[in-house]
């Protein structure tokens, strides 16, 4: 919707991973550079972790276009719960090994057959495993012996792990991975970006679909994006998005903090996206599987919800409608001020013995058009406040 208001080719903050709007930011140009030190080497694991969100996949979706087909054979694998027989099974169906109704020892053999095929023809093949943080000790265990095939005195496969913040603390504390922590030769963990990245980012994004200034953005928008979002790219993206859409409706041209402000409220709800600090995690019980360590250790990280919290919440919602009705007469405010000095500058116009504008009957239609559309918007803020007082039915509320 918006991209057609301001030109532009596509959608630039779409939330899936692609490749073609992967920004170097100063923690994924580390992450790259480790990626190219470990792919060197061909052989080990290399692992990279990061937030919900940072780039992960969009990093090593960037990471195979830029690898050779032809001397690389690459597997993929976005994981569940899998315990060690059921790993290898899907290791061996991301090269495209036929292994349905084999056992264990069938697949492995699948698997080593083809690894010296491969060899022999030339290429190394990587294994990209995500989401490693839902594996199970026994899958990790049999990740590492795959790891023991060799040709000769030559590695036969190499294996990029991706993971959540769990995973980079069960590798580092987990007796039982001793051996593949061994095998680990590079590691980073992508960290958010910096304040001063929050302007290329989305200019880089923008560009990239055909942007050329319009819409234009206040500098003092930067900080408070990161501030909000904590400089998380799928954040980032999200409130974009949201802001481009706010922009696109009310016609706007420059893009000021207090509409960033007002998205911001708008998507808080109940939780705001601006994230408080975050509490300290429970560390993973290392004698439990990766999986159920990671549950458990979550679930002791969450707060009891108490009733002082749900009152807290109650009352939100309430300030919340209040706050968007207040928002919207603002809005209209705002927007009538505007219509006034239009149909003053006609009046001047007429007084002055002018002509009129060749254009007065659109700009008049265009004036009645803003004028319903901020009826409606008032009309729907209004219900949506009945309809919570209905709901409630108490006289704390009304």
């Amino acid at each position: 919707m918006y991209e057609e208001f301001y030109g532009l080719t596509e959608r630039p903050f779409q939330l899936t991973p692609d490749p073609a709007f992967y920004f170097e930011s100063i923690t994924h140009k580390k992450a790259l550079s480790y990626l190219g030190y470990g792919l060197n080497q061909g052989e080990g694991f290399v692992v990279i972790t990061g937030e919900v969100g940072a780039g992960k996949s969009t990093l090593v979706a960037h990471l195979k276009q830029k690898l050779d087909d032809r001397r690389m054979t690459v597997g993929e694998v976005v994981t569940s719960a899998l315990d060690g027989e059921e790993m290898i099974h899907v290791a061996a169906r991301s090269f495209g090994l036929d292994v349905e109704g084999g056992d264990k020892a069938s697949a492995l053999a699948a698997i080593e057959l083809f690894l010296h095929e491969e060899a022999r023809g030339g290429r190394r093949v990587l294994l990209i495993v995500d989401e490693a943080q839902n594996l199970s000790i026994g899958a990790l265990e049999e990740l590492r012996m795959l790891s023991n095939f060799q040709l000769g005195s030559h590695p036969l496969l190499q294996t990029l792990l991706l993971g959540q913040p769990e995973f980079k603390h069960l590798l580092a504390q987990s007796d039982e991975l001793e051996q593949l922590r061994q095998r680990v030769i590079a590691a980073h963990h992508l960290e958010p970006m910096q304040p001063g990245e929050m302007e290329p980012y989305v200019t880089h994004r923008l560009e990239h679909v055909g942007w050329t200034g319009n819409p234009e953005f206040a500098s003092a928008i930067w900080p408070r994006l990161h501030k909000a979002t904590l400089g998380i790219p799928r954040k980032v993206n999200q409130v974009m998005n949201r802001l481009l859409l706010m922009g696109s409706l009310e016609e706007q041209s420059m893009l000021e903090v207090d509409m960033l402000d007002a998205v911001i409220e708008e998507m808080s709800g109940d939780a705001s996206p601006e994230v408080q600090e975050a509490p300290q995690r429970a560390r993973p019980d290392r004698n439990l599987p990766a999986s159920d360590a990671i549950a458990k250790a979550r679930t002791e990280s969450a707060p009891a919800m108490t009733q002082a919290d749900t009152a807290a919440r109650k009352k939100g919602l309430l300030d919340h409608q209040i706050e968007a009705i207040e928002g919207a007469f603002a809005q209209r405010d705002k927007h009538m001020a505007a219509l006034r000095r239009e149909v003053e500058k006609l009046a001047a116009a007429k007084d002055s013995g002018g002509a009129l504008p060749e254009d007065i009957d659109q700009r008049l239609s265009a004036i009645e058009q803003r004028l319903d559309d901020q009826e409606r918007s008032l009309r729907h803020v209004l219900t949506m406040m009945i309809d919570y007082f209905e709901s409630t039915g108490t006289r704390e509320a009304a």
